[in-house]
């Protein structure tokens, strides 16, 4: 005598992709959303549109001369609060300042008043400028015309040019 298998009445689908989407409803359904860590929001932060890092307030020294040594930027970056740390990048081939440095404060206080103590002074004969390293976008991961950021992508080959021959 043959055994009976039971079935289950709802098919079956494949699920593939970004979550699972229910075809009736469109949400989704059994996507784990991953924990990641986070930098605390302070009030600090919200004040203007300057990001903290996860080791204080970077700011970015551009136009910095090409001679120009760590101990030069230290001089003129310390006066306005307690350097945590300093990067001045140099080009692999010529050995000369890419034109950069990154001076780290562990205050919002001390990076804006060095943002506005230093900019436009001179440092080897070539004014600086300065601005917070990490700026916040704007909300929600949209661009200012409220559309997604996209990649910039051209259209695939296919699909560059239709023409149709009648």
């Amino acid at each position: 005598m043959a055994e009976r298998m039971e079935v289950d009445a709802e098919p079956t689908f494949k699920r593939k992709g970004r979550g699972f989407a229910s075809k009736e409803e469109g949400k989704v359904e059994d996507a784990k959303v991953p924990v990641y860590d986070r930098v605390e929001e302070s009030i600090e932060s919200a004040a203007g549109n300057a990001s903290r890092s996860v080791e204080g307030w970077i700011v970015i020294v551009t136009n910095v001369h090409e001679e120009a040594s760590e101990e030069d930027i230290q001089d003129k970056f310390g006066e306005f609060g307690d350097i945590k740390n300093l990067h001045l990048n140099l080009d692999r081939r010529t050995g000369y300042v890419k034109g950069y440095a990154l001076v780290e404060y562990e205050t919002r206080d001390e990076a804006q008043a060095a943002i506005d103590g230093a900019s436009g002074t001179e440092l080897l004969e070539q004014p600086l400028k300065c601005d917070f390293a990490f700026i916040r976008g704007p909300a929600g991961g949209k661009d200012a015309k409220g559309g997604r950021k996209g990649r910039g992508r051209s259209a695939s080959p296919n699909r560059k040019l239709v023409t149709r021959i009648d």
